[in-house]
């Protein structure tokens, strides 16, 4: 039997999507230096941190720094930016895991939220918890992935002695610590959540 989807994944307007879309250009070459410039700032903050230089994003993204500076004048600009889309992207997976099982669905969503923790830990250190979007972006990512917790643990998949706000900060906790590879901190996150699981 195919799972169904949450109702609220399929009906809830998120607030982060408005403001990633009132960001992107209108234009078709325009829009495609912004998300270039999006996924080279991504890579940049995960690999060097907040310190990253602009002019290397603009080089990855295959601009010139002029360009960069259009798209977002300043470097607080770009990182807001780039942390609402990462949220805008965690939203988007939500809704294409709707209808999957509801532990698969479940982990597929973490999965895409442990590599969102690595550009996380770089942006937000640099705007400080100072930003309303960061807020904004909190209550995108709590309506998009707690619905699927609820799902499962509906399901009788995942354990009812908790709340998706615990599910969040054990998850943040593991993915916080350095790992050899990605297969290590995926091996990591999934015995950490075999204590969510319920197996029948």
């Amino acid at each position: 039997m195919t799972a169904q989807p949450s109702p609220a994944s399929e009906a809830l307007s998120f607030p982060v999507s408005e403001i990633v879309a009132s960001q992107r250009p209108h234009r078709k070459d325009a829009a495609r230096n912004y998300d270039a410039l999006l996924v080279a700032a991504r890579e940049a903050f995960a690999e060097n941190g907040a310190e990253a230089s602009l002019e290397d994003i603009a080089r990855r993204a295959g601009v010139g720094i002029g360009t960069l500076y259009r798209n977002f004048p300043t470097r607080r600009h770009l990182f807001e930016s780039v942390y609402a889309d990462e949220v805008n992207d965690l939203v988007r997976v939500a809704r294409q895991v709707a209808y999957q099982e509801p532990w698969e669905a479940l982990t597929s969503w973490l999965a895409r939220f442990a590599d969102y923790m690595v550009t996380k830990r770089a942006i937000r250190e640099a705007l400080d918890g100072e930003s309303e979007i960061l807020n904004a972006c909190r209550d995108s990512m709590f309506a998009a992935g707690g619905p699927l917790f609820e799902r499962a643990q509906e399901a009788g998949v995942a354990r009812k002695d908790m709340d998706f706000g615990d599910l969040i900060r054990m998850v943040a906790g593991v993915t916080g610590t350095t790992f050899m590879d990605d297969a290590q901190r995926d091996r990591v996150l999934a015995i950490a959540l075999d204590g969510v699981r319920v197996i029948h």
